[in-house]
């Protein structure tokens, strides 16, 4: 039997370590595809909803514009003019839907403004319009025919005619401060 040298050995060690590297590389390789997994109850980030609350940071793919960021974890100023995607109801097309957006509207803002009228559309298709004249919780509430309807998806576009201008404290334009927006089922 032939005895192995120190010099033999040493050219052996590494081999060793390469091999056993190379073992474990599959293993290490599988647990890296399941950790970047997401976890199963996840939802999918392409799914639209068919009501956004403002609270919700995972809504914010569906707001496209005129809409600040989230404040006290529950609401959202808007701009002058601002647009939301939804995901119409099932059978929407057929039956049409219910548009509501809940909001208030600021006492800082009718001190200034006395009266806002709120206004929304659809494909270019406007709803009938509502004035507020008092601060508060409010309600813009509109039967929406299901021709609008069709379609994965619809831009709903709203429209203030009056909005506070930006000033020296807030650099922004400030319409209302809207919590939630979507389509209700008929």
């Amino acid at each position: 039997m032939r005895r192995l040298t120190w010099h033999r050995t040493f050219r052996l060690v590494p081999a060793l370590m390469l091999i056993l590297v190379l073992a474990a590389a599959p293993g290490c390789r599988r647990r890296k595809r399941h950790a970047l997994e997401p976890p199963p109850e996840a939802e999918p980030q392409s799914m639209l909803g068919s009501m956004v609350d403002m609270s919700d940071a995972r809504s914010s793919s569906q707001i496209l514009t005129g809409f600040y960021g989230i404040e006290n974890q529950s609401w959202r100023w808007t701009a002058g003019k601002f647009s939301v995607m939804l995901r119409p109801p099932r059978n929407a097309a057929e039956r049409g839907a219910v548009l509501v957006l809940h909001f208030a509207t600021p006492e800082v803002v009718l001190n200034k403004l006395h009266s806002q009228t709120l206004t929304a559309s659809i494909a270019g298709h406007a709803l009938a319009p509502q004035a507020y004249t008092k601060s508060g919780e409010q309600t813009y509430s509109r039967d929406v025919s299901g021709d609008l309807l069709k379609g994965e998806t619809v831009k709903v576009d709203f429209a203030l005619d009056k909005a506070l201008p930006p000033s020296g404290s807030d650099s922004r334009e400030l319409g209302v401060v809207v919590s939630s927006v979507g389509f209700e089922a008929k």
